[in-house]
């Protein structure tokens, strides 16, 4: 495409196509969604949606383009949530708008779907199958009937049809395995086959070698009792993921090509912004690309590690102030970009042509949402990107650079954009002079009213201007909600993360009401109907909001949260299974050392201040949660009670931390809007 081309594709956006696409026979023609093409027609502003429609099942579930850049496959789910059906749409990339060729899956639930080589696709499938009563050997019982889920990889045949299973041979596997593994190495110098993980009957995981074709498995490594995966350089492992019994810390390993020995690189608490990460082989033999932050670096970097020395390149990639997400390699294997979190999603390409036309899908996005570069031929001529946004849970479209082509591939749930709320980018100056940024959502239509602010988890990890269903469910209720990425978050480099050490209960709280003051102001929202909401981290800033300020929260919602800082240090402290004691330090570093900080530790603490609320406040706790224990929920439940306080909690059974499934989030979603709806009445 030329520099001209581009520039028109950035003007002719997605609705201003939509009066030149109405002259010739309806939005269908650029693959649109007939809902946008309603909308845009200048129709009355629809009212929002009911909770169950955020709820429905996902239609498309992946997009994808064959290395050469000649087929695209689609993955769409069928049927109902009780009787599900798989089917993959095939379209030549020549005519992407023609006829679609369907291969049926059966019935199925499908979640991923990816090029194996140019003709044959690897489907990720899950089938569920009911096993009835069976009898108890030595005994005059009978087990009840249950539902059994087995995941497993078939390998499709995009030109005959043709099915294989992974592993098909291996009869005892198949009966034993209830999740057949994951591709490790699409092996793109021998394209007839693909490496996988897959868990042998000792529980071990192995490293295959599978056949596309026919299936047939052959184990090339065997890992230790805590391997999780590898990465591979030419078909062999050179990088391993270990971790602990406890399931807290991941241990990265490397080796150069012809060694046997495994050496450490890194080791990161489960759960955090990961230090290092894979990207790809490197261009020079015996090296590998990543993305970490080394010694005295402030953010992530894309850089070249050396994996004889495993030392660690020059920054090829970085910005100040932002942490790379991730690396982006193409068809071939060769890295393209480094991706950032701006304004939106961002990439630093190594050809700098390709930024224009990732600029000018923006545009034709209307600069509303992030377009993810999944797929990019071997000859950068096409692609497939992955699209979410705001107001978009997700959609794929396919690009032509020659041909001036983009065309919708499908969506996941096609959401009117008028009945959701838009979000806006606030820059917040904190009471200290510093700066922050917070995601901002009003409700459909955009008038003054409550404003629900939810601190996110982690801590150390950070809110992106992106589909996020809870914030369009509650403001489909007529309310505003505010995402702050408060000091102490992730992904704007470690000095900004470190700023939030040590201080749970007083600086990050103050950067999350200081957002609020900000965002009532710009908007002129009800500052008497605020409430807090979160999950984890963010459950505990819910608590200690509102005990810091029960003028300000009218009611207070803690999911799977951190009631008491010195009880969740012991707790740590005690089931600390690492060498060194890895975990216990990480959390002494970020909430304080019960050794010197006691006083502060307690006075941060929401259990021992509960009197001080004055809000109702409903508690949420996953039974079996492994990384804050319920006994946390359970004993602010207890303080509250003791205070004469309004206070409810839900214990989810046979769940962990906030892991429910989607079933249960609508039940609880519905719980969150009456509590609210009362509050702010």
């Amino acid at each position: 495409m030329k520099s001209k081309d581009v520039a028109t594709l950035a003007v002719l956006s997605r609705r201003r196509l939509l009066a030149t696409a109405a002259g010739l026979g309806g939005a269908s023609l650029l693959g649109l969604r007939p809902s946008m093409a309603r909308a845009a027609a200048g129709r009355q502003t629809p009212t929002p949606y009911p909770v169950a429609a955020f709820f429905t099942p996902a239609r498309t579930r992946a997009a994808t383009l064959s290395p050469g850049g000649t087929l695209i496959a689609v993955l769409d789910q069928l049927g109902t949530e009780d009787e599900p059906h798989g089917v993959i749409d095939v379209l030549d990339a020549n005519d992407p708008e023609g006829a679609r060729k369907r291969i049926d899956l059966g019935p199925t639930e499908v979640e991923s779907l990816e090029w194996a080589n140019d003709e044959h696709l690897l489907v990720r499938v899950a089938v569920t199958v009911r096993v009835g009563p069976q009898a108890v050997t030595g005994s005059n019982r009978r087990t009840t009937a249950q539902e059994v889920t087995s995941k497993r990889l078939l390998s499709v045949s995009a030109v005959t049809g043709e099915m294989a299973v992974m592993f098909q041979d291996d009869r005892r596997r198949l009966r034993a395995s209830r999740d057949l593994g994951y591709v490790v190495d699409l092996l793109r110098n021998d394209p007839g086959h693909v490496l996988m993980a897959a868990w042998e009957r000792d529980g071990m995981l192995g490293l295959h070698k599978v056949n596309v074709a026919t299936g047939s498995a052959t184990r090339i490594e065997r890992g230790s009792s805590g391997t999780i995966g590898w990465e591979t350089q030419g078909g062999v492992p050179v990088i391993r993921y270990d971790v602990n019994p406890r399931g807290t810390v991941l241990t990265v390993s490397g080796r150069a090509q012809g060694s046997s020995a495994w050496r450490p690189i890194r080791r990161n608490r489960i759960g955090d912004l990961p230090e290092f990460e894979w990207v790809g082989e490197g261009d020079t033999p015996g090296t590998i690309l990543v993305t970490a932050r080394v010694e005295g670096e402030d953010t992530m970097a894309v850089r070249e590690m050396d994996l004889t020395t495993l030392g660690m390149g020059a920054p090829m990639a970085r910005r100040e102030g932002r942490d790379v997400m991730h690396g982006v390699t193409d068809a071939a294997g060769r890295y393209v970009a480094a991706a950032f979190y701006g304004e939106r999603l961002e990439y630093d390409f190594v050809d700098a042509s390709l930024g224009a036309h990732h600029r000018a899908l923006n545009a034709f996005m209307d600069n509303d949402c992030d377009v993810y570069l999944n797929d990019l031929s071997r000859d950068h001529n096409r692609m497939v990107v992955g699209v979410t946004g705001p107001r978009e849970p997700g959609a794929w479209y396919f690009y032509d650079r020659e041909a001036r082509a983009i065309v919708n591939l499908g969506a996941i749930r096609p959401l009117d954009f008028e009945r959701l709320g838009l979000t806006d980018t606030l820059t917040v100056t904190t009471r200290d002079g510093a700066s922050i940024e917070a995601y901002l959502t009003a409700p459909p239509g955009g008038r003054p009213g409550p404003l629900v602010v939810l601190p996110h988890g982690g801590p150390e990890v950070r809110d992106l201007r992106t589909w996020d269903r809870q914030v369009q469910v509650l403001a489909a209720q007529g309310w505003w909600v505010l995402r702050p990425n408060f000091r102490g978050s992730g992904g704007y480099g470690m000095a900004f993360a470190r700023e939030g050490w040590g201080r749970w209960g007083d600086r990050m709280q103050e950067d999350v009401e200081d957002a609020i003051d900000h965002a009532i102001a710009l908007k002129g929202l009800d500052a008497g109907r605020v409430a807090i909401m979160g999950t984890s981290y963010g459950g505990y800033a819910a608590l200690m909001g509102a005990v810091r300020r029960p003028d300000l929260y009218k009611a207070a919602i803690a999911i799977c949260g951190v009631a008491d800082l010195l009880e969740m240090l012991e707790w740590e402290r005690r089931e600390d299974d690492t060498e060194g004691r890895l975990v216990y330090d990480f959390w002494t570093k970020r909430i304080g050392d019960p050794a010197t900080m006691a006083t502060g530790l307690a006075s941060g603490s929401p259990r021992r201040r509960a009197a001080e609320i004055a809000c109702p406040v409903l508690l949420v706790h996953g039974v079996d949660d492994p990384v804050v224990p319920v006994i946390e929920s359970r004993r602010m439940k207890e303080a509250l009670d003791r205070a004469g306080k309004a206070a409810e909690l839900i214990e989810v059974e046979d769940a962990g931390h906030a892991d429910w499934p989607a079933a249960k989030e609508q039940e609880l979603l519905e719980r969150y809007i009456a509590l609210l709806k009362q509050a702010f009445a």
